[in-house]
């Protein structure tokens, strides 16, 4: 559960993945993922299944994955659930070119989920 600014309470999710090392396919990668540029099912899937906001941060070919969801978000089914939303396999086949992953994988296979292990106290 976290708390925000904005009081937003909710569960959060890291997760990671790696890029191909090639220079190319990180800077198409970056420009598939600009602001406006995913794929509007895609974004609405995310927000159907309980997502409420996503970030993804790029360290060389590391991709570090924030995601805020509503707070009775149950990870294993949504992500399931969202596998199968329209036109979901098809971006996950797009995105694969560019991800050191089975091309055959789904995002909850690719994308690695994060164990928390600091959170620093509130007082």
């Amino acid at each position: 559960m976290i708390e925000g600014e904005n009081n937003f309470s909710g569960n959060r999710y890291c997760k990671t993945m790696e890029l191909r090392n090639d220079p190319a396919l990180i800077e198409a990668y970056k420009l598939a993922h600009a602001k406006g540029a995913a794929w509007p099912e895609i974004t609405q899937g995310m927000r159907d299944v309980g997502i409420i906001d996503m970030e993804i941060y790029l360290l060389g070919t590391r991709l570090f994955m924030i995601m805020d969801t509503v707070t009775e978000f149950d990870h294993d089914k949504a992500m399931a659930e969202l596998a199968l939303k329209p036109r979901q396999s098809e971006w996950e086949a797009h995105m694969s070119r560019f991800q050191d992953s089975n091309a055959e994988a789904t995002a909850d296979q690719k994308w690695q989920l994060m164990e928390r292990i600091y959170k620093m106290d509130s007082k």
